[in-house]
């Protein structure tokens, strides 16, 4: 099966989606189809602000229908603040879109969790990964936490590093999400977070939303 990436939001997620496929695709020795169409970080925010779900959902649109000419057989968009309008593209896209949060919502209580710290955009913590866990509580930073942490996450997003003073943020941020609020585990609620944290080596226990995604799409890819 041919796959179809909608990427650059931000692009270091693009780039962790794009070799954790590869290694799927080289592990399971199938040949890997992969098309990835770029979709700018700026004006996602600026529709995310805005509660523009029609806006975007139309941009990620016309990306699908050219993934569709290239031969693409499903799509999926790398970036769980571009998910805001999940519903609204899922209607109107030319192909099937492999859902994030429906995939993560999965993945939490296949594990069995009932408390679920998260970090990620303002409003993906705000509506508690926009109200698609029905398994567990999702429990966002409080005050000046949830604040702190989207100004990092979004600057770290747009240039596709993270400097020692974001990490320090989100770091502070998990600790009280794990030590004041019984949070029993942090989903990563946002894909360029993977430039932060590795679930496989993590002294804290994480839910990688964005490896939960890739892997989500390797497996209907590969079938």
């Amino acid at each position: 099966m041919h796959i179809g990436l909608i990427g650059g939001i931000g692009p270091a997620a693009t780039d962790f989606y794009y070799r954790r496929l590869i290694r799927a695709f080289a592990n399971s020795k199938t040949p890997l189809e992969l098309t990835i169409a770029h979709a700018d970080t700026a004006t996602l925010l600026n529709n995310l602000a805005s509660d523009d779900k029609a806006a975007q959902a139309a941009i990620f649109t016309r990306l699908s229908k050219r993934l569709a000419l290239a031969g693409a057989n499903c799509v999926a968009i790398t970036s769980i603040a571009g998910h805001f309008c999940i519903d609204a593209f899922k209607a109107a896209s030319p192909l099937p879109a492999v859902d994030m949060i429906v995939e993560v919502n999965q993945a939490i209580a296949e594990r069995g969790l009932s408390r679920v710290g998260i970090l990620g955009t303002q409003t993906v913590m705000e509506t508690r990964f926009y109200g698609g866990v029905t398994s567990a509580e999702i429990i966002p930073p409080g005050g000046q936490d949830l604040l702190d942490v989207h100004q990092a996450y979004v600057t770290m997003a747009a240039s596709g590093v993270v400097t020692e003073a974001q990490r320090s943020v989100f770091n502070m941020a998990i600790h009280r999400l794990l030590k004041d609020k019984g949070a029993q585990a942090i989903l990563l609620g946002g894909t360029d977070l993977v430039l932060v944290y590795d679930e496989r080596t993590s002294d804290v226990p994480l839910i990688d939303g964005a490896s939960i995604h890739a892997d989500a799409i390797a497996r209907l890819a590969i079938g």
